[in-house]
């Protein structure tokens, strides 16, 4: 080979650079679906959203003191009419206050605590009681997979309000045990699908070999199973928080969730059945609180699931196609 062959060989870009000399480096799964996640203005729509309830949530002491009342703070004086009816939006209460002279929006910014506390942990444990329950009884199965299979079933049969009411009228209602209650009959839907998802999983090439190698069930399980479980359980978990959320509003308002004295939506429009009729602030409010963060959690988990499925990416490759035909 001469001289020239050589130089001529060298000038040539690797197969992993452009002809510019920029490198191409691969992008993960997750890279992957972020990309398509920002695509969607729905969704970052709905992630601003989250983020501002959040936010919301946490400064809810400093709400309350540029407000000028406490959550509890019953303002007889200008909370309340002569005839003690609750007073409408001014300038004393921007939201107006509830039949106890107590102001909407310090107990609102205050629900949202509760509301997000409880969906947030109720859903975090309810995952992680799903995915291991799910995963046992769909990779060892035999009498392991029938024993755990029937008592999800049990779970998801079983009359949850009545449930509820019967824990809350014998240790009184909690936060705790509205947590208890939410994880309690959410993990088995999880578990389920978890449980299908596993017996796909095990029969693929990869486990076999794992097997093969000596690995034993306990390892393969965790090592090689549970992580390709990660995308189905983080859509799942997206879409178990706006229900978790509703679950506990209901179980408030039907007195078996959230102390009854501790501000929370559920127990704001349980409040509101009194006085909605004279003023429709009491239920208005506490209703578009609920609405926006469940319809927020709601597009999210939509779009997760559209952004991990690798399918989603034709579709998103034609949308990008369509815009710059529509742009030329």
């Amino acid at each position: 080979m001469s001289l020239t062959d050589l130089e001529a060989e060298a000038s040539v870009p690797p197969a992993s650079e452009e002809p510019d000399g920029r490198k191409i480096e691969g992008r993960s799964p997750w890279q992957l679906a972020w990309a398509r996640l920002r695509q969607d203005k729905a969704a970052m729509t709905a992630i601003v959203v989250i983020v501002l309830l959040i936010v919301m949530a946490l400064i809810a002491p400093l709400i309350a003191k540029w407000v000028g009342y406490a959550p509890d703070f019953g303002d007889r004086k200008l909370g309340q009419t002569a005839d003690g009816l609750p007073v409408g939006p001014n300038g004393h209460h921007p939201l107006g206050t509830d039949r106890l002279g107590r102001d909407i929006l310090v107990r609102a910014v205050y629900g949202a605590r509760i509301s997000l506390l409880v969906g947030l942990v109720s859903t975090l444990l309810a995952v992680i009681f799903g995915v291991i329950i799910g995963s046992a009884a769909g990779y060892y199965g035999g009498a392991i997979d029938t024993i755990l299979a029937r008592f999800m079933d049990v779970t998801l049969s079983f009359p949850y309000l009545l449930f509820a009411i019967a824990l809350a009228a014998a240790f009184g209602a909690s936060t705790p045990l509205t947590i208890f209650v939410i994880t309690f009959f959410s993990f088995a839907s999880i578990g389920r699908i978890v449980r299908g998802q596993v017996l796909q999983i095990k029969e693929r090439e990869f486990i076999e070999a794992a097997r093969s190698l000596g690995a034993g069930s306990v390892r393969t399980m965790f090592i090689d199973v549970i992580p390709n479980l990660i995308a189905p359980v983080t859509v799942l978990g997206s879409m178990t928080i706006p229900t978790a959320i509703i679950f506990e509003s209901t179980l408030s308002f039907l007195g078996a969730g959230i102390d009854p004295r501790t501000p929370s939506w559920g127990n704001m429009l349980s409040d509101a059945t009194e006085t909605y009729t004279v003023a429709w602030w009491t239920l208005f409010i506490p209703a578009l609180f609920l609405l926006i963060t469940t319809l927020a959690f709601n597009i999210l988990g939509d779009a997760v699931r559209d952004a991990l499925d690798p399918r989603a990416e034709r579709l998103f490759a034609a949308q990008k196609a369509n815009r710059k035909k529509k742009r030329k």
